[in-house]
């Protein structure tokens, strides 16, 4: 992870005055020779990565319902591109952080680095669990004031939330964080398969909803996803934010390291 600040790494960067005090092992002789001025020679810092991972824990993530894995669980696929961040930062001995949090409580692991925290990090995921509400602005902006090294954050989430996060995502940003979206979506949300005269209840206030859903209204509902998604592209991109759509019924593998990847967050 290359850093603004100098240092006495190998890579070369440049030159600078040297003033009284420098260390003579780093002054250009050679150029000093041609131009009898002083000069000291300029190397890059290299600085360890600080990689978070927050995942929302909120019951929307918990859906489709009574889902085995295999089935396109939300918060099953959340977990699954937790691990896999979070292998390879480990492997790399990069410092990690993740942070779940619902309404009642928020877990943490971590700070961990290297490889034989793998095993205690799969153990945590395996007892996560969505559970009631999450006001994500506010968690947003709790860890950007709370957590005191920056550095690469990625956010897994479906950003099913009535309170906004952007106050929370400047947050991140103004104390330095390299942040990255991923919403995490199922096939069925995008483009739902259901007809006719329904009742929808909202999974974390129960509120009901009935609705008559036909093809017209159908395809406004797809019309009206595209413009969801594009928005959010749109601001993310306006805030300096990464942003990924994950289907799950797209490997997680692939948006790794593919999509993840293409956007140089993993090398």
């Amino acid at each position: 992870r290359r850093s603004a600040k100098r240092g006495s790494s190998i890579e070369f960067v440049g030159y600078r005055n040297y003033v009284q005090g420098d260390d003579l092992r780093h002054l250009d002789w050679n150029l000093y020779a041609r131009t009898e001025k002083p000069y000291i020679k300029q190397y890059e810092d290299e600085q360890d990565l600080a990689v978070h991972i927050l995942i929302d824990q909120s019951e929307s993530m918990n859906f489709p319902l009574h889902a085995e894995p295999t089935d396109h669980h939300k918060f099953t696929y959340a977990k699954r591109l937790a691990a896999g961040i979070a292998t390879i930062a480990m492997s790399t001995n990069d410092r990690l952080r993740l942070t779940a949090a619902h309404a009642d409580q928020v877990e943490r692991f971590g700070p961990a680095r290297g490889r034989n925290f793998q095993v205690p990090l799969y153990q945590f995921l395996q007892r996560l669990k969505p559970h009631t509400t999450l006001d994500f602005n506010q968690f947003l902006s709790d860890y950007a004031k709370h957590e005191r090294l920056p550095g690469l954050l990625f956010i897994l989430s479906d950003l099913f939330h009535r309170d906004a996060y952007r106050e929370g995502l400047q947050a991140l940003i103004g104390r330095g964080y390299e942040v990255a979206v991923v919403q995490v979506l199922a096939p069925n949300e995008l483009d739902p398969s259901l007809l006719g005269d329904l009742r929808l209840v909202d999974a974390e206030n129960f509120v009901p909803q009935d609705v008559s859903l036909d093809q017209d209204m159908r395809q406004m509902y797809l019309r009206r996803v595209r413009q969801w998604q594009t928005e959010l592209s749109r601001q993310f991109r306006q805030q300096g934010i990464h942003y990924v759509l994950a289907r799950t019924d797209v490997s997680f593998e692939r948006i790794i390291l593919n999509d993840l990847r293409r956007l140089g967050l993993v090398r």
